[in-house]
């Protein structure tokens, strides 16, 4: 065997021990489902928005929000509940805790009409879902 074969292999079993290891240990994959309170929402320019999204279990704040326009990647908008990210108009906030959480957008601009997602990362594996277009 050459030396790139060999080492592949001495490093394939302890990835797939690791991997085993992973399912054994007692709380390391835990499904959470994440649940919205409307699948779409009619609003007009300035008006303040609140979307919705819950966690089947405490997710102690892990949970970021995300804006998708036709065409382009996920954007973050919000980290950690309500951490604004760079670049996000002041406008978007976040807040909650335990189950409960809420993106608020204070005065709906024209640049807003996006679809929203929530992802909680609190529990493997993360989930997210899409909860407004």
């Amino acid at each position: 065997l050459s030396l790139q074969s060999r080492l592949s292999m001495d490093l394939r079993a302890p990835v797939q021990l690791l991997g085993l290891l992973l399912l054994w240990l007692p709380g390391t994959k835990c499904d959470i489902q994440m649940t919205q309170s409307h699948s779409s929402l009619h609003a007009s320019l300035g008006d303040r928005v609140t979307i919705t999204c819950k966690s089947s279990q405490d997710i102690r704040s892990y949970i970021d929000w995300y804006q998708q326009k036709p065409g382009k990647a996920p954007k973050l908008l919000i980290y950690y509940t309500n951490s604004l990210a760079n670049g996000v108009p002041s406008r978007f906030s976040g807040s909650g805790s335990g189950t409960d959480y809420s993106l608020t957008i204070s005065s709906l601009d024209p640049e807003d009409i996006a679809t929203y997602y929530c992802l909680q990362y609190d529990k493997f594996p993360p989930t997210e879902i899409q909860v407004i277009t």
